[in-house]
């Protein structure tokens, strides 16, 4: 068991030092670099004149040569094949914590202002900001006039509301109060109810006087046009 966990700290450590590069693979965001392979070399038998001295005739002393044959080197016109090397695409980076995971986005100029980078060369603003790298300020009292109900000052990435003289800003940043508070809601809101259901049977009731009249001065009016005086004779 013990012998089992040396092979794996071992194994591991091998891959952390090993560095990044071999842990690549193709796939999404990654792309295959084009490598030249290297020169291959291939041994060859050479043969070379080797000079010597022999004895000749007369038991002189006599230079030749001889034959031998060695092993020898030389560059092939071919190169071996590359070993396929892969890297994260353009346009992408690794991202930290996750070995041969292309997943970090690369944006140059990079987004400014809180902006990520969510696509090569796109970012994505935060509210207040725009711009193809989150460089501009977003003009709020411009864009939504109905934002403030008094005044509106704009600032780098965002706004305020401003009231004029004697109100203060609700809570909510909607509306603009007098100082003194807003008008209290009557305590029974029943009453109210009965109040203004009495003078919507008032006005009602004129209505149908209205009403009434307009019919009494049509009939007149028939009556009126039917009616003819007699000549003398």
């Amino acid at each position: 068991m013990r012998g089992s966990q040396e092979v794996l700290l071992t194994w591991l450590l091998v891959l952390a030092v090993g560095g990044t590069e071999h842990t690549y693979r193709p796939g999404r965001r990654v792309c295959a670099v084009r490598a030249h392979g290297d020169p291959v070399s291939e041994s060859f038998v050479q043969r070379v004149y080797q000079p010597f001295l022999t004895t000749c005739d007369g038991h002189r002393a006599c230079s030749t040569y001889r034959t031998i044959y060695r092993t020898a080197y030389r560059r092939s016109p071919g190169l071996a094949p590359a070993r396929p090397h892969y890297a994260c695409c353009p346009g992408w980076k690794r991202t930290s914590g996750f070995p041969g995971a292309c997943g970090a986005a690369i944006c140059q100029p990079p987004c400014r202002n809180g902006g990520s980078c969510v696509q090569p060369g796109r970012c994505r603003c935060p509210a207040g900001w725009q711009g193809e790298t989150c460089q501009s300020d977003v003009d709020e009292c411009s864009a939504r006039r109905d934002s403030c109900p008094q005044g509106c000052v704009n600032t780098a990435g965002s706004y305020w509301c401003q009231c004029w003289e004697g109100h203060s800003l609700s809570a909510d940043g909607t509306l603009c109060v007098p100082k003194g508070g807003p008008p209290r809601v009557a305590p029974n809101p029943t009453g109210v109810d009965t109040a203004m259901k009495e003078e919507v049977q008032r006005l009602q009731s004129r209505v149908d006087l209205l009403e009434e009249l307009s019919e009494q001065i049509s009939f007149l009016e028939e009556q009126l046009g039917s009616c003819s005086c007699k000549k003398d004779s």
